[in-house]
């Protein structure tokens, strides 16, 4: 998913939180947001929404392939998810000749059905907190790198005592700065197929220009099914196994949604830095999220030049440039907005009322210097993060930044082996091989390597580049051309041809004197470095940071708190809401928007603002069906002040019954500091609502059968 988000206020004195803020866990509901929620609307238990015994809304939520969320909506194990959850998949899948990304993808039956290379999703099966018995392991005479390794130790032991044998995939995960910890249980299914996709021009449609804007009208939905042996036990793939019969999966209304309906979201929110010190804001605003969003739009205006002149390269960098796209205005964004709320400022009036506290005479042994050993953490690694984020541009961007190194490790292993153990290393080799090669268009790399390795020479002055680079950089005058064309000429890595050639005749010198594995080693070796001096500021501010929250929360011990998000399944409450009006939306009040909203940005040919005739013409028509609300208009999508951030792609938004009402796919520019910091006017989560989902399935694309799968509520 992308990137939404917002945020508990660090200030010192803690504020009640908000209905609408907060990233809950399921088993602290009934304790901790029962009472609030009915208040709003809820019409469930703590026990429908969360149990261990019975089926409940948490079994009808998965993660998808580790960084989305998505959800079943039928007893045949149909899932749904974003259109750019499933982005990698449906490209994968795709040619030039069936282009699924392009013209979308409905499964006629079962048989129909696609299933990509790696796609998996992860069931919530249980927790537990395990605080207790993890902190009794430590103390405070242990070093940092003590503590880490005896909390690793019982780590261990509660993964394996809780993962019955291997059936389930144990987590345990620290919260609050490594004040408290509790075990995740799940269960993995690795059968999953491709039942449907809008086309591009309806699941994409806004591009990067609409990305993290409203009004929004975009289609951002996708489908798959789970499979499973005979049994309904995971199972890889086979044609003889069988659609999933989930424990619960969720009905879907038609009702439709109007301003103040309750709201409720489950889902996988990725990370939020809710308790980040005043220190780490600045370091992102002005050294960190720069240089990241400079090398992102370098990488992308570079791919774009080869994408845009071949459709296979386009497919073959869609996904990857889409991620790039996506970070690049949602860094760019956060640096905005944080620098218009002052929110650095905000926090260091707020540090210095800790600092206060800190330094009481109780207080000060064990938080007195909390604050110092911060800004002192921050002050000496600002130059560094800058230097990080335009060397993380490059990895993120040019495949050769770091490919021969991850594969000449093995290769200069294959070469020094005896010729048995190299028959045995062949084949694992050769799948790497064609895996990363299947998609690699030379000139478009060799374009963003050069550039990228210009950047990072000539923008990374305040901190020491990897010495390689630094050499070529002073020999060529920063110009990196030659240096990259050459290096292509003369080594194994720049085919999947040459490096055969080197399987059947292994050398370990010709990997070690390589160019792009010299360069690529130069570069990773660069980015894992960790000089004693670094390591002593970490180790400072690990401590620190987790003395930081304990203070903080032992100062205020009546306040409602909930953990920063960090990818573990969490519900999150609040009401459809607009936001003030807006010219640009022909709404009559600005939460939702229409599907002749979306006709009106229609722009012919167009890469970001296409759309299918038959849309236009169903429009034209309003030929909506039953998917049409009740005064009249085709809904697209639609505004709660629900708190989310990436990782809730694909999440499911509920109404106060348990039923799909829409499907998160945004946030808005104007609280893109969400991250850090919560703005209760601001924040808003967008929603694909499920009337336009059904209807781009059913009266679009002809795919009734699909929507019979589902329980429909009228």
């Amino acid at each position: 998913m992308k990137k939404l988000i917002l945020f508990l206020t660090m200030s010192f004195m803690v504020l009640p939180v908000r209905a609408d803020e907060g990233m809950w866990f399921l088993m602290f509901i009934e304790r901790l947001n029962h009472r609030d929620m009915q208040k709003m609307g809820l019409q469930l238990t703590p026990q429908e929404i969360y149990s261990i015994n019975n089926h409940s809304l948490k079994d009808a939520i998965v993660q998808f392939n580790g960084g989305c969320t998505a959800e079943l909506i039928s007893k045949d194990g149909l899932v749904l998810t974003n259109h750019h959850c499933g982005y990698d998949a449906i490209a994968e899948l795709s040619t030039p000749e069936a282009n699924y990304l392009k013209n979308g993808f409905w499964a006629k039956d079962r048989r129909a059905e696609l299933k990509p290379k790696d796609l998996y999703v992860r069931f919530f099966v249980r927790m537990d907190d395990v605080s207790k018995r993890i902190l009794s392991k430590v103390n405070d005479k242990m070093t940092e790198a003590e503590r880490e390794k005896a909390i690793q130790q019982e780590i261990a032991l509660i993964e394996k005592e809780n993962n019955e044998g291997g059936k389930y995939t144990v987590s345990v995960r620290s919260f609050f700065q490594g004040n408290e910890y509790y075990y995740f249980v799940y269960q993995d299914f690795k059968d999953v197929r491709l039942v449907g996709t809008p086309p591009e021009s309806i699941g994409k449609f806004g591009g990067d220009t609409d990305n993290w804007e409203w009004p929004r009208h975009t289609g951002d939905f996708s489908m798959f099914r789970i499979y499973a042996d005979a049994n309904g036990n995971p199972a890889e793939y086979s044609p003889n196994n069988v659609p999933l019969k989930p424990k619960h999966y969720l009905p879907v209304s038609l009702k439709g949604v109007k301003e103040g309906d309750f709201a409720m979201i489950l889902g996988y929110p990725g990370r939020t830095n809710r308790w980040m010190p005043s220190g780490g804001i600045e370091q992102n605003v002005k050294f960190a999220y720069p240089a990241w969003v400079e090398s992102s739009k370098l990488g992308m205006d570079k791919m774009k030049v080869h994408m845009d002149k071949s459709d296979q390269v386009r497919l073959n960098y869609a996904s990857q440039y889409a991620s790039v796209a996506n970070y690049w205005k949602n860094r760019q964004g956060m640096i905005d907005a944080l620098t218009k709320h002052k929110t650095a400022a905000t926090k260091a009036k707020s540090e210095a009322e800790f600092n206060k506290w800190g330094n009481k005479p109780e207080n000060k042994e064990r938080y007195g210097n909390v604050i110092a050993t911060l800004n002192n953490y921050y002050s000496k690694t600002n130059e560094k993060a800058r230097h990080d984020n335009y060397l993380v541009g490059m990895l993120r961007t040019s495949t050769f930044a770091a490919l021969p190194y991850s594969l000449g490790r093995g290769l200069e292993a294959y070469a020094g082996a005896g010729a048995a153990e190299r028959a045995n290393m062949r084949q694992e080799l050769e799948e790497a091989i064609n895996e990363s090669y299947k998609t690699i268009y030379e000139p478009l790399e060799k374009d963003v390597l050069a550039a990228q390795l210009n950047l990072y020479a000539t923008k990374s002055a305040g901190y020491d580049i990897a010495p390689l680079v630094a050499k070529i950089a002073k020999e060529n005058n920063n110009d990196f051309t030659s240096y990259v064309n050459n290096s292509f000429a003369n080594s194994i890595f720049a085919s999947k041809q040459k490096l055969t050639e080197f399987l059947n005749n292994p050398n370990a010198d010709v990997v070690k004197n390589d160019p792009l594995y010299q360069l690529s080693t130069d570069l990773l070796t660069k980015y894992r470095a960790k000089s004693e001096e670094q390591a002593k500021l970490d180790a400072d501010y690990s401590k620190a940071f987790r003395l930081l929250v304990e203070g903080m929360r032992k100062a205020n011990p009546n306040a409602k708190y909930y953990p920063d998000a960090n990818s573990t399944l969490r519900l999150t409450y609040g009401k459809v809401r607009p936001l003030p009006a807006d010219k640009r939306n022909d709404a009559k009040v600005n939460y939702y928007t229409t599907l002749a909203g979306t006709v009106k940005k229609y722009k012919p040919n167009d890469e970001e603002f296409d759309l299918p005739k038959k849309l236009i013409e169903l429009n034209d028509k309003k030929d909506f069906g039953q998917y049409a609300d009740k005064a009249g208009y085709m809904p697209v999508n639609f505004l709660t002040d629900n708190d989310i951030t990436g990782g809730n792609s694909g999440s499911p938004v509920l109404n106060g019954k348990g039923e799909l009402i829409g499907l998160a796919f945004d946030g808005n520019i104007e609280a893109m500091a969400g991250d850090v910091i919560f703005d209760k006017e601001l924040q808003r989560t967008i929603n694909v609502d499920i009337r336009y989902v059904l209807w781009v399935i059913d009266k679009f694309s002809g795919a009734k059968h699909i929507v019979d799968e589902m329980t429909i509520i009228r």
